[in-house]
């Protein structure tokens, strides 16, 4: 397979191409250095001498060019290599920020799927019911599940306070129920007291009737 086949890279073609004339350069100055080697000389008159120095020119001018190319060559090399790593790295973070999706959609999926079973407190609320509830405020009709469900708590929770700041007020009239009895017994014990002592202080008097004369 023909060289030409196997590299096909556009930026490439021109070295092989400097390369085939570098080496028809190297053939064409050894046919002039060795007129025996097995190499057609190039047909000149000029001197040898000279045809050596200008074919050794030539070569150098192309071997100059071939380096060029193949520094230029090596350069693209670098670059691409470099490219292709930063592009590994790109790829690597963008799987690892895939990956990392993966596992946030399987936590929030689990999380919604809790949050779906969870066995919510309100759902077990005394609430009215529903029918009861849109009787009273009718403006909840067309409200949606979720608001119907908001506006039934918020009716209760203020039920609930009603009911609170009646029991406070009868907490109230309980504790002065309380204290008037208390005071009350107390008076009866005041009196007692009295009366026990009015009695005894009585009983010189009583004596000195029961006398008999």
């Amino acid at each position: 397979m023909a060289i030409s086949e196997i590299v096909t890279d556009s930026s490439l073609l021109p070295v092989l191409q400097t390369s085939a004339e570098t080496q028809e350069q190297c053939k064409k100055l050894l046919s002039l250095l060795n007129p025996t080697a097995d190499v057609s000389p190039p047909e000149s008159s000029e001197n040898p001498a000279l045809a050596v120095s200008r074919q050794q020119k030539q070569l150098f001018a192309v071997l100059a060019q071939l380096r060029g190319q193949n520094r230029d060559a090596i350069f693209r090399v670098r670059d691409t290599k470099q490219s292709t790593a930063e592009a590994r790295q790109e790829i690597d973070r963008l799987h690892l920020q895939l990956q990392n999706l993966y596992y946030e959609q399987r936590h929030l999926t689990g999380e919604i799927a809790a949050c779906e079973s969870y066995d919510h407190k309100y759902l077990s609320l005394p609430l009215i019911p529903v029918e009861e509830f849109l009787a009273l405020y009718p403006e909840h009709k067309e409200s949606n599940e979720h608001e119907l469900m908001i506006a039934r708590i918020n009716h209760e929770h203020a039920e609930r306070e009603k009911l609170e700041q009646a029991r406070q007020e009868l907490l109230k009239r309980k504790q002065a129920l309380i204290a008037e009895n208390k005071k009350r017994k107390d008076d009866l014990a005041s009196l007692d007291q009295d009366l026990e002592r009015f009695i005894d202080a009585a009983k010189p008097i009583q004596k000195l009737f029961e006398k008999e004369y």
